[in-house]
């Protein structure tokens, strides 16, 4: 079996000096406790989609431009987050901006690019989290609930299109890994009624893999090691070491001790903060 550590990708110097500068930007923005997120929302999402409209009156567009436009601006926009009795009002104020930023750059042309798109993300989590370590890598297309139940540590990596709904809260330790198409949830249903709504939260121990497609039920707690399957769904507690598998879940392998696993040289993550 080959050991495959990630490569290093070049990019043309001018390029990556023009991404530099922007991301700096952004980020002495959020760093301003004066700073309107609102308004930054807006001016980025302006630039990235219609920077020719940057200075345009919407009054003075057609219908559809019209409409096209106020969606750069979060508050124009409802969430469905705003909706639910358990959103903290306070809480969610600061954060919606940002999420909205993040949701609409992943759609935007430079979403998909993955050297920008993971420094982008990384900045805006750290003003949106409840705490973010270092080193967080996220890709495109992943979905939150309120973001700011969030707990994420150092060496994180989230895959694509991944659903996080952080309602109850979701603890990440460091070295975790979710997999492209997981869904890991904090709250649940009342059998009898909907309405009724319980949020446990769900914690996720150091060096935790979720695997493709798996699904982790809210109040789930997998300890450090743990792995669960593709296509995998977790509804009980996974202890440290242990490989679940299949629907619901079931211990099929443990994975062997630390001492006895394959010793490879360290590696530096191209894509890791400086």
């Amino acid at each position: 079996m080959a050991f495959l550590p990630l490569r290093k990708v070049p990019l043309p110097g001018e390029t990556e000096g023009a991404y530099d500068a922007w991301l700096a930007e952004i980020a002495d923005a959020l760093s301003d406790p004066d700073c309107d997120r609102n308004e930054l929302c807006r001016t980025v999402l302006t630039d990235l989609y219609f920077p020719h409209l940057g200075g345009a009156n919407p009054a003075d567009l057609p219908a559809g431009a019209r409409v096209a436009l106020l969606q750069m601006d979060p508050r124009n926009v409802t969430l469905e987050p705003e909706y639910y009795q358990d959103v903290d009002p306070v809480k969610y104020a600061p954060v919606k901006p940002l999420l909205w930023l993040w949701e609409m750059f992943d759609k935007s042309p430079a979403g998909e690019n993955i050297h920008v798109g993971v420094k982008f993300r990384r900045i805006l989590a750290r003003h949106v989290f409840r705490s973010c370590g270092r080193n967080f890598k996220c890709f495109h297309h992943v979905k939150f609930s309120f973001g700011y139940n969030m707990e994420v540590g150092d060496g994180v990596v989230i895959h694509r299109h991944v659903l996080l709904d952080d309602r109850g809260g979701i603890r990440l330790g460091n070295r975790t890994s979710v997999a492209d198409f997981a869904n890991i949830y904090s709250h649940t249903h009342d059998l009898a009624d909907q309405r009724v709504v319980y949020s446990p939260a769900t914690v996720l121990g150091d060096g935790v893999r979720i695997t493709y497609h798996a699904t982790v039920l809210a109040g789930v707690h997998v300890a450090d090691d743990g792995m669960i399957g593709a296509l995998a769904l977790a509804t009980k507690d996974v202890d440290s070491g242990a490989v679940v598998v299949g629907i619901p879940a079931k211990p099929r392998f443990t994975k062997p001790p630390m001492e006895e696993r394959p010793k490879h040289p360290r590696t530096v993550d191209p894509l890791a903060e400086g």
